[in-house]
């Protein structure tokens, strides 16, 4: 971690898939194209598939250029993460374990969006548990779960429901999670 007059800088990690990059817009493409009918995210991931069905799925997903260009999820995301990255540490924890073909096109896709972000912050994991941060924010409630610091819940439609974390609505939300975070720290 950086000092920064003689303590510590906080540290935030961030997610990628549906928290940075818009994962499921993609997902619903491919899918329709690959299965020929309109899915729900829920019922591609979690609905009834036959085993080649599944394995084609996996393997398109797995491509190495299936994540270099997707779209970023909000256009507040850049400036929220800009100015967030004036006063914390930034990195970048995606599951990529779990798409080992996504590597580059994940790093490229960083690059090429957020270049202020220190390279050398990205970390490429399965289970979140080995992320050492104070924060992380992400959509997957069983990451946050995994997670030992502080975990921020980014909404989505899959993780409705669930209030075991503070949930954010959007780069605007995280900005005003932290805008209250410095406030509590500033008054104590």
């Amino acid at each position: 971690m950086d000092q920064m007059e003689g303590f510590m800088r906080k540290s935030i990690a961030v997610d990628m898939d549906q928290v940075l990059a818009n994962f499921f817009d993609k997902i619903l493409v491919e899918a329709r194209a690959l299965y020929g009918k309109e899915l729900t995210i829920k019922e591609i991931f979690q609905g009834e598939h036959d085993a080649e069905d599944q394995r084609k799925f996996w393997e398109m997903v797995n491509e190495p250029g299936f994540f270099r260009d997707l779209a970023v999820l909000d256009e507040d995301a850049y400036d929220v993460l800009k100015e967030l990255n004036e006063t914390y540490d930034i990195y970048i924890a995606t599951a990529a374990m779990d798409v080992p073909g996504s590597f580059t096109a994940k790093y490229e896709w960083l690059l090429e969006h957020f270049p202020f972000l220190n390279p050398q912050y990205f970390i490429f994991c399965g289970n979140k548990k080995v992320v050492n941060a104070d924060y992380l924010i992400d959509d997957t409630v069983q990451q946050l779960r995994n997670f030992t610091g502080q975990g921020i819940l980014f909404d989505q439609p899959t993780n409705a429901g669930s209030d075991e974390f503070p949930r954010v609505y959007g780069w605007k939300g995280v900005r005003e999670y932290f805008a209250n975070v410095e406030v509590e720290v500033n008054t104590k």
